[in-house]
């Protein structure tokens, strides 16, 4: 069995050298490079299946570079984890409207990485085995079903609007992926919907009120959007 391919771009030397050293230790096929330019030659020789992508980079930015794997059929399926510094919060936001997964802030604990690591990936493995948006959910006592377009917790109904239901049902099928307002309005209401992005934050107070003691189910990423939690707590 072929190992997983992890692609690391930063242009701080000692972070490359930790991560590369962090990962391989789990296992990963690591490669690095220190520039945007290179991530694209990189990706498109290893193919890997995930990318941590520094958003600071020389030369082509790490929004660049993530607008372009994005667009190249080779590389369009990786994973993608977006490095920030802290004061990024906008680009992150861009950077997950260009199709990236996730993001991590520096400076952060390897053994946080390896989890974030983990987790996307196991996700994105899921997505492919299962990328069908009306299968029924079950997270603990809360239940989702598409095809009855029904809401339970604890088998006692919860009423939801349409879109409530389209929203909740987006976010819980992709439990840990951070998304943005806008992609959250695209999914539930289409590109052309004139809701204001800021509407979103309505709707998810509703929700949030409705599933009453399963509400943190639904986390708030400060100045991004919001995610599902990956596990009940």
């Amino acid at each position: 069995m072929s190992r997983t391919k992890i692609l690391i771009v930063d242009d701080e030397p000692d972070i490359r050298e930790l991560l590369q050293y962090s990962l391989g230790r789990e296992g990963y096929e690591v490669a690095t490079t220190a520039d945007g330019q290179g991530a694209i030659a990189a990706a498109r020789r290893v193919v890997p299946d995930l990318v941590l992508l520094d958003l600071m980079l020389p030369g082509m930015d790490g929004l660049e570079v993530c607008r372009r794997l994005r667009a190249e059929t080779s590389t369009a399926g990786a994973a993608i984890i977006m490095v920030s510094a802290k004061g990024e919060e906008s680009d992150v936001v861009l950077g997950l409207g260009l199709g990236a997964d996730d993001y991590i802030a520096k400076p952060f604990k390897p053994n946080e990485l390896l989890a974030r690591v983990r987790a996307v990936l196991r996700r994105t493995q899921e997505e492919a085995r299962a990328p069908d948006d009306k299968r029924a959910l079950a997270i603990g006592p809360l239940r989702i079903d598409p095809t009855r377009h029904r809401v339970t917790i604890h088998d006692a109904e919860v009423p939801m609007t349409a879109t409530e239901f389209r929203i909740l049902h987006y976010l819980a099928s992709r439990p840990g992926r951070v998304f943005t307002r806008d992609q959250i309005l695209t999914a539930s209401m289409g590109a052309n919907s004139m809701v204001l992005e800021r509407n979103i934050d309505v709707h998810v107070r509703s929700i949030r009120k409705k599933l009453g003691g399963q509400r943190r189910l639904i986390e708030t990423v400060r100045a991004i959007g919001y995610r599902f939690a990956e596990s009940p707590s």
